[in-house]
């Protein structure tokens, strides 16, 4: 297999630091500060989109060791068991979590979102504006994950 090395942008700054916390992201207001070899208008141009793609990595996560056996949805019993790439949580092979979050303001390297499920001093790998075009009008998903996740984005 391949392997690549990849630098962090920045980091993120909020509130949240408990890494077992899994609820409740919906109001986390989150500011991005961007590494300054990108230089003050590394964001130019992103506050005319009104979300952003945040790529970043689970690094305070162990790593999860054997990816065979499918485990139960977020450590649930009561949820179905589901392979590694069926599951969006931190229990990855590369550890890189993705979440579309609501873009507040934008300043120089500053980057203020709202909505990211990411803890104070996760490290950002990269940023990508939302683009009506790349998000399907058709997603399908299992019943249970709307119940699952109900609470998971709420204040």
């Amino acid at each position: 297999m391949r392997s690549f090395e990849i630098t962090s942008i920045g980091t993120v700054r909020n509130d949240r630091t408990d890494i077992q916390h899994s609820d409740n992201w919906g109001a986390v207001r989150s500011t991005i500060v961007v590494d300054e070899r990108f230089g003050e208008a590394c964001l130019q141009g992103l506050e005319e989109f009104s979300h952003v793609e945040v790529f970043f990595v689970f690094d305070r996560f162990p790593d999860g060791g054997d990816f065979r056996e499918p485990r139960p949805y977020r450590g649930r019993t009561d949820l179905p068991p589901m392979g590694v790439f069926a599951g969006r949580g931190p229990r990855r092979p590369n550890r890189i979590g993705v979440t579309c979050c609501r873009i507040e303001s934008v300043d120089g390297r500053e980057l203020t979102v709202v909505g990211l499920d990411a803890v104070s001093g996760t490290p950002v790998i990269d940023l990508k504006p939302v683009l009506k075009e790349f998000v399907p009008a058709d997603v399908r998903q299992p019943e249970w994950v709307g119940d699952m996740m109900s609470e998971y984005f709420q204040p």
